[in-house]
């Protein structure tokens, strides 16, 4: 590993480049592999809400361990999640509703395709409940300052509770419905697992070489903006290339599912090597995204979409929440 480190050093003012692209081909090489479990049938909501999620997360979930592994400060783990779970809410649904727009209800009116559509819209349902959910519960446990190791513990315990629960769910559909798993799973997880080391290699060099920078050149305290940003590129991709497809459901599970990673996964990690201190930016932002959670919620649950004028309205919220915390 110090020997790939030594030759992307080697590249000298070329490096960090290096490593953003390799980052972004790692995230391609994912998309690539969802997409091809998507043309063998694999359904829009068991995407967004196990595959996606985890793909377009695997770049948060090294960041918090690199920085904790490397006695980071927890404020850029803290602002790294909080602006991805912030510009996946506002940012990343706004844009494309308001760019391809939302359907209220399938082209096709037949039975199935009513019937999937219901069940496609309770998933979501579920998964916003999810979000909200724990986003309380960490306000919750750190209410009194700080997160220790016990409160990520609970962070991470809640998290595999959730997944198993949503491979039960897919278990289950699969009986019922008599399908199996694709017989490519196999290669797909091998090079899932191809781009994991990837992204690690690539974040690991990233966050020393910014950690190494001069304060003069690079203020240190905008580690967690400026992994925020590389982090964010990936579901960027998905959005926008599954908005563009027509696949708004596909969007809207895999950023709202994509919450569930960064809280509890994330920050419960970190919080287990070293302990996190709660400020009031963090306390704040936390209810921010209790908010967008509830406000999604109310759209999906009353209306079965988001309509156009609230995504501007939450594109408005991301730009507000930037210059606050940049601020």
């Amino acid at each position: 590993m110090s020997q790939l480190y030594e030759l992307i050093s080697s590249l000298g003012a070329f490096a960090p480049y290096v490593c953003i692209l390799l980052f972004l081909l790692a995230s391609l090489l994912v998309v690539w592999r969802l997409e091809v479990l998507a043309g063998q049938g694999v359904e829009g909501t068991v995407l967004g809400t196990i595959f996606m999620p985890f793909c377009s997360g695997m770049g948060n979930i090294v960041f918090a361990v690199v920085v904790a592994l490397q006695n980071g400060s927890s404020d850029d783990v803290l602002i790294n999640c909080l602006f991805n779970n912030v510009t996946n809410l506002t940012l990343l649904i706004g844009a494309p509703v308001l760019i391809w727009g939302m359907a209220r209800i399938p082209r096709k009116k037949s039975q199935a395709a009513m019937r999937e559509f219901r069940m496609g819209r309770l998933s979501l349902s579920l998964n916003l409940v999810a979000a909200l959910f724990f986003t309380f519960i960490v306000w919750l446990l750190a209410a009194d300052g700080v997160l220790e190791w016990t409160d990520g513990a609970v962070l991470l315990a809640l998290f595999v509770f959730w997944q198993c629960f949503h491979v039960y769910d897919v278990k289950k559909t699969n009986l019922l419905k008599k399908k199996s798993y694709p017989k490519t799973l196999v290669v797909d997880v091998i090079l899932l697992l191809f781009g994991a080391s990837l992204v690690f290699i690539s974040t690991d060099w990233l966050v020393q070489w910014f950690q190494s920078l001069e304060s003069e050149q690079v203020p240190v305290r905008l580690l967690g903006w400026a992994s925020g940003v590389l982090m964010v590129l990936p579901n960027a991709l998905l959005a926008f290339y599954y908005g563009a497809r027509g696949r708004m459901d596909v969007v809207y599970t895999s950023q709202s599912g994509d919450a569930h990673i960064c809280i509890p996964l994330c920050i419960g990690l970190f919080a287990v090597f070293r302990p996190i201190p709660s400020g009031s930016f963090f306390q704040q932002s936390l209810l921010i995204v209790m908010g967008l959670c509830g406000a999604h919620l109310v759209f999906v649950l009353l209306v079965g979409r988001l309509p156009r004028i609230f995504a501007a309205l939450f594109l408005a919220a991301f730009g507000y929440f930037l210059w606050t915390g940049l601020a």
